[in-house]
């Protein structure tokens, strides 16, 4: 079984827009048309059992709303394998009845962006929504370092991680970006020994730059096999999920780095889809 972890679709009306403006902004290409059938589609062609789609709320009105359409979307389309997680703001102000709203309409945790929400991850705003998610037994995906399309802005170290986890203790909290993006050193610095999930999502191989753009060939680089190893050595196959950042990573050739490192076939399945379906379904 294959679990993707990190997903994001858009609503049809909007979603070549918004495609064409990330990707112009992140000057890196999308492999779908960034909605729900965009994604279905690429599910069946690379052989994709189930992917979890992320979204986040810009500002504080659009919270209730996605939890709303996220719900809708679940029930819908589990039975073909997409499931979403609900959302939240750090300035949303009811946020406890909120977070509650999101376990009793079904959904399995959160995703907040510390970038897109400009705040940092262990700002007390952040601490108390992690703080009544991880009481809940959501789970929090957060994403992690830099992020392509804000150069040199950066919301969530791994030193705020190890932050948020002394101020709260262990939770399901999973780091994207194989726990923060192009801060792989701090990442093996400040959360070993930790609980942390990390997620592979837009960290392997290079960035699929957009064609019209010049990149510097060290700039493309993400983590090669490596760097990637030295990350399984310090959290193990059990805390690493398998993650696209659809549309933004070629499912076929992040599940073939996978496939091709260095570990045995029981690591390789656990971090393409077991560990997933643990966190997820308690199994």
């Amino acid at each position: 079984m294959i679990i993707d972890m990190h997903t994001h679709i858009f609503p049809d009306k909007i979603a070549a827009d918004v495609i064409d403006k990330l990707s112009r902004t992140s000057k890196s290409r999308a492999f779908t048309n960034g909605t729900l059938h965009g994604l279905l589609d690429s599910m069946k062609k690379f052989g994709v059992d189930r992917s979890i789609v992320l979204p986040v709320a810009t500002n504080t009105h659009q919270v209730e709303k996605i939890n709303d359409s996220s719900a809708a979307l679940t029930e819908k389309f589990s039975a073909q394998g997409v499931i979403s997680f609900g959302c939240i703001h750090p300035d949303f102000t009811n946020y406890r009845a909120e977070i509650s709203r999101i376990k009793n309409l079904g959904l399995r945790g959160i995703k907040i962006h510390p970038v897109y929400q400009d705040t940092d991850l262990d700002d007390k705003k952040f601490l108390r929504i992690i703080e009544r998610a991880a009481e809940l037994d959501l789970i929090v995906v957060t994403h992690a370092g830099l992020d392509i399309g804000f150069p040199g802005v950066v919301r969530c170290t791994p030193q705020m991680a190890r932050n948020v986890i002394s101020e709260i203790g262990d939770f399901k909290f999973v780091l994207a970006h194989m726990g923060g993006w192009k801060s792989w050193a701090e990442v093996a610095e400040f959360l070993a020994g930790t609980n942390v999930f990390i997620d592979t999502a837009f960290s392997t191989g290079k960035i699929p730059a957009r064609s019209d753009f010049h990149w510097a060939a060290d700039d493309l680089n993400l983590l090669d096999e490596n760097g990637f190893m030295t990350l399984y050595k310090i959290f193990g196959a059990d805390k690493i999920l398998f993650g696209t950042d659809s549309p933004w990573s070629a499912p076929d050739e992040s599940i073939a780095f996978i496939k091709n490192l260095p570990i045995s076939d029981a690591d390789k399945n656990k971090i393409l889809g077991e560990n997933a379906a643990k966190l997820l379904y308690s199994i």
